[in-house]
Formats: C-alpha cells, structure tokens, sequence
C-alpha cells in the first residue's frame, strides 16, 4: 500500500473518534468515587428463594413497575404502554385505566383510590370506576420530570418522589452517569391541595415508605446505593440522615408492612465498570455520547431485602440467574405474600412468606 492509500486508511480510522469528541455530551458529570460494593456474605449470601415464587400474567403484562393489590385481591400494575392493568383472580387481565404516560408507583389510599406516580403525567388519582384525576404536576412553578413513587400516611397524605427535575424516564442513565443530586422528595395534603418539598438534591429520589408509627420516612437514592431517612415526628423532626448506606445494589422501590419490615427491592447487583467509570467525568461524557446499546449492561438478578426499623438487612431473597425473575422494581406484602414488580419484565412474581 503507498503512502497514500496508508493516509486515508488512517483518517478513516480517526474520523470516529474525533466525530466522536466533537459531539456535545448529554450530560454534566460530575466525579464520584463509589465505596466499595459490599461482599455478598452472612444475611446476604446468594440463595435461591426468589425461585420458589409463583409467576402471574407470564408473558401477557409489559414492565408492571409496581404493584399494588386492592381489598378483594385483584392485583394492579402499570405498563409500558401507558395502562394500568388489573388481574383478577381467574388469571384474567383487563385494562382498568388509560393515563397515556408512564405508570409507576401505585398505592390505594382510604377511600379506594389507585393513587399513581405517572412519570409523566404526575401524580394521579384513580377512582373505582377507573377515572383519572390528577393531584399534582408542578411546585413552586418547576414540573416534575419523573413522578416515580409514593406511600399514603394513615391520615392520608401522600409523600412522593420526582425521581430526577432534569432528567425523564426515558433518560434515566443520563442522571445515573452525571451523578448530580435533582431528586426531591415531597408531601401532599389531598384535603388543602399544598404540597411541600421535604428533602432536595436527592441522587434518584425513588422508592419512599413510611415507619410503622409514621415517625419519619425513607426515600431511596439509587445512584447512591443510599437509604435515607427523613424524620416527621419527635426532637428530630424536618431533619434527614442515613439510613442505610452502601448498598449491594440499586435500590429502587421501598414498602412498609406496617409491622417494622421494610422490603427494599434492588433492580441489580452493583456494576463494577460503572463504579470505576464515576470518577472520570470525561470518560462519562463519551460514554454518554454512544447508543446505549454499547453501555455496561445490568447483570440479570433478582434481589429483594428485608430490613427492620433500625436499618439492619433481616433478610434476602435472591435469584442469581435471573432467569425466574430479575430486574425486581417493588415488592408489597400484603395477606401473607410478596408481590413483585419489574420495570421490563413480562410477569409479576408472588412469593409466598413464611
């Protein structure tokens, strides 16, 4: 080959990259420096108790996130598509509502309203006869961006997340590789309509659930591997700490029974590249700059913890292959079992407690 043809074999090669350079990022990263993933040893040595779960509406519900099951045992989840769809206890599925966005959190408050976190849509109530009402899209003049999820103290109120004020759904490995804080974690009066930001500068603010007393409440920050708590009642109410911190994966979604159990469902185990990606902010701009299809990929695991009311892992149920169920988005007791939900799995798992 002359020197000629060697010249544009190279440039050819190049052009690539310094297209590649040239191109804006999608995002603002920020440097951090993750600790160390906890060894998968003592109470969260790997087991295979997810496997004994029965699967529900296998292959016939698309991503139900979360799921919530009302008074005569009919079980909800929201999909993909923008439905909420209800099983009935013959295994047939019909389509209780339509909010045209992105269903997530979901929970019945005391008049027997679904009350939704749509992701888009914001923060929706659902009446029994499947009409959509929404309850908030905004505060203080700035609009949700990803209305994720919710629990309903036994007055009423309603505390929820805006997972991220910069990114949407459709976005959210952006907020994971920038590592900046746009979660928010806030309350709503459903009887004055005011709404209250408790905590900002959240890392993904996501799962929320309250204490069996209503004392404070817990908010998941998934970027963070972090639990924390935000105190309602007591010498240290309106203040915040860590609940739980160094998780073995992503948090995601958080219930309480009510009996001081937490169950805290984790979407997978922690990914070591991307642990080492978060200190190099532009090694992150790059990667943000490729289809996502060439990112570090979720390992396919399935893991739900139990945690008491002074933040100690009780127990965990696991599913290493992933292929039973994996990608666990929530998991809600109710009537002696778990209900787990998943953010793209076709199936809802129910597992039976001891």
């Amino acid at each position: 080959m002359n020197k000629k043809g060697l010249f544009v074999l190279l440039l050819l090669a190049c052009f690539p990259i310094v297209y590649l350079l040239a191109q804006k990022a999608p995002i603002d990263p920020a440097a951090y420096s993750p600790p160390g993933s906890p060894l998968l040893t003592g109470v969260l040595a790997p087991n295979d108790l997810l496997t004994r779960a029965e699967l529900l509406a296998r292959g016939k519900i698309n991503g139900p996130e979360e799921v919530a099951v009302d008074r005569q045992g009919r079980i909800y989840g929201g999909t993909q598509d923008g439905k909420v769809l209800r099983l009935l206890p013959d295994g047939r599925l019909e389509t209780f509502a339509v909010t045209g966005g992105r269903p997530l959190g979901l929970q019945f408050d005391r008049e027997g309203n679904l009350i939704v976190c749509d992701s888009y849509k914001g923060l929706l109530s659902i009446n029994p006869a499947g009409k959509i009402t929404i309850l908030a899209q905004s505060i203080n003049g700035v609009a949700f961006k990803f209305t994720d999820a919710l629990d309903i103290s036994s007055d009423g109120v309603i505390y929820f997340t805006d997972a991220s004020d910069k990114y949407g759904q459709n976005e959210y490995l952006y907020d994971l590789l920038e590592a900046r804080p746009h979660g928010r974690l806030m309350r709503l009066n459903p009887t004055t309509g005011e709404i209250k930001v408790l905590l900002s500068d959240l890392y993904f603010a996501n799962g929320v659930a309250l204490s069996s007393r209503e004392d404070f409440v817990l908010v998941n920050e998934t970027y963070r591997y972090r639990i924390t708590r935000y105190w309602l009642k007591g010498p240290q109410a309106g203040t915040s700490e860590v609940f739980l911190d160094n998780l073995p994966g992503f948090p995601d979604n958080i219930t309480s029974n009510r009996k001081g159990t937490f169950w805290l469902a984790l979407f997978t185990v922690r990914n070591g590249t991307v642990d080492r990606l978060h200190p190099y902010p532009f090694l992150k701009s790059l990667l943000s700059k490729l289809p996502k299809a060439l990112w570090p990929q979720p390992k396919p695991y399935g893991l739900v913890l139990a945690l008491d009311e002074n933040g100690q892992i009780v127990k965990s149920l696991q599913e290493p292959t992933g292929k039973h169920l994996r990608e666990i988005t929530s998991a809600r007791e109710y009537d002696g079992y778990l209900y787990l939900g998943s953010l793209h799995n076709d199936r809802i798992g129910r597992f039976k407690l001891d």
